[in-house]
């Protein structure tokens, strides 16, 4: 009899479907936080979470263009509610997930004081200027309207190198292939970075808020694995990693 009941359960978890698979194209500025949430994900559910990093802006023109993700999270909440209204997301999917912040930061061998602000850009030992590039990047667009916002901006352009998303940006800085960067706080204190580098929190009245939002595509087959991991998102614990990275969690 016993012999019986462990051959049925063997042969029912041999027919068991394995986890989803979802693909997630996430902005850059949530690649050390999504790698970390994901790997919860994927203990906690069972399912898997393909992330692609890249530059919203460019993401948003692959998804009209057809590209097969499941979720999509955006750095700046006007590409996913442009996608919405095209029809392009599940409806009623739209969730907003967090508020981003900027810094200026420099790696440890700097000698700039970063206690300045951004008028340390205009320090003669500058000579790079790390952003991302703001024509699809919504923290380069943060950085440029920063920079406007104390004035500096036609002072230092000349210096700018520009990441194709604010990921690359600090890869450039980190690098050595600029000598100071507008980043985003949450890659600054992910632990790759936060030994590596001093920074200087840009006062958020200088630049427009950034409001990120996330989206469930319609054309997704996996919507409600989708769903989950959106929900997953909400949990106390998640917000409260979230806000470990820099991100201010939008109260519900």
């Amino acid at each position: 009899m016993r012999l019986r009941v462990l051959l049925a359960a063997v042969l029912l978890l041999g027919t068991m479907a394995p986890g989803d698979e979802i693909k997630v194209a996430a902005a850059a500025d949530l690649n050390y936080a999504f790698r970390d949430i994901a790997a919860r994900f994927e203990k906690d559910t069972g399912h898997k979470v393909n992330l692609i990093i890249g530059s919203s802006g460019n993401f948003y023109s692959q998804i009209q263009n057809g590209a097969p993700f499941d979720l999509f999270f955006s750095a700046d909440i006007q590409y996913p509610q442009e996608l919405a209204e095209a029809g392009l997301a599940e409806k009623g999917s739209l969730y907003r997930y967090a508020i981003g912040k900027i810094v200026l930061w420099v790696p440890n061998a700097s000698k700039l004081d970063v206690k300045q602000g951004l008028a340390t850009l205009q320090d003669p030992s500058v000579h790079k200027i790390a952003i991302a590039n703001p024509a699809h990047a919504p923290y380069g667009r943060a950085a440029v309207a920063a920079l406007k916002s104390e004035k500096l901006f036609d002072k230092v352009s000349g210096k700018f190198v520009l990441g194709e998303n604010i990921s690359q940006a600090a890869q450039f800085v980190q690098s050595g292939n600029a000598d100071a960067g507008i980043l985003a706080l949450s890659l600054v204190v992910a632990p790759v970075m936060k030994d590596a580098g001093r920074y200087f929190e840009i006062p958020a009245s200088e630049y427009p808020m950034i409001e990120q939002a996330a989206i469930v595509l319609a054309s997704s087959k996996k919507k409600d694995t989708a769903r989950l991991f959106i929900d997953f998102l909400k949990k106390p614990e998640i917000e409260k990693l979230m806000k470990a990275y820099g991100f201010v969690v939008p109260q519900k």
